[in-house]
């Protein structure tokens, strides 16, 4: 396939690069530094462009299979870059006729799930309100994407590690996976790509946990 990749330089989104490349794709890495991608390969394209510019990602969007983006916040003062820059993403991908798009979202916008310990719950609790603006940059951004014309999935992992890739892990369409505190980047990644061609996850939100 060909695929675009938004937030590549990031932790999910390197590995998401990295990952399909290992599979064959073709891939199109658009980043504001290129020197900060450390992946290469042959089948790897990289573009640099203003994100924040929806004209700026026509070119990287135009004719791809599918669209997978890793933006998203990496600490409170950062609230707010995954709605707006999604925002031009969705805005590009309309132009250009894409319509698969796969985003990182977090657990604590799904529902909670039956039967959930009292503990996870008052951690899930304390977590909210440490990070209750850069939960409030996912909710509008997923508000955005149910608003739109796109073929959209939100990925909901709970804590992110960078553990090595292990393939084993649960996915609740339209939920929570139980007793789900963690999820290693590089499984998240994995899980997205292996939802690209997943009907069932179209415009759904999907919890993804170990």
């Amino acid at each position: 396939m060909k695929l675009t990749v938004f937030g590549a330089t990031g932790g999910i989104g390197r590995e998401i690069v990295r990952q399909a490349l290992a599979s064959g794709h073709e891939v199109t890495a658009v980043v504001r530094d290129p020197a900060r991608l450390t992946v290469t390969g042959e089948r790897l394209v990289v573009r640099q462009a203003d994100l924040s510019d929806p004209d700026a990602l026509r070119e990287a969007v135009t004719g791809r299979d599918a669209v997978l983006s890793g933006l998203g916040a990496r600490s409170r003062a950062d609230a707010g870059v995954a709605a707006r820059l999604t925002r031009s993403v969705l805005t590009a991908m309309e132009v250009e006729d894409v319509r698969r798009l796969l985003v990182v979202s977090a657990a604590p916008l799904g529902p909670v799930p039956d039967g959930q310990a009292l503990l996870d719950k008052a951690v899930l609790a304390i977590i909210n309100s440490v990070l209750k603006d850069v939960y409030a940059d996912l909710r509008v951004m997923e508000s955005d994407l149910a608003a739109s014309a796109a073929d959209w999935t939100s990925v909901r992992p709970p804590k992110l590690t960078d553990k090595r890739l292990t393939g084993r892990y649960r996915t609740v369409v339209g939920g929570t996976p139980p007793r789900g505190r963690s999820l290693a980047r590089a499984d998240v990644a994995h899980a997205m790509l292996a939802m690209i061609d997943d009907r069932a996850t179209v415009r759904q939100g999907v919890g993804v946990a170990y």
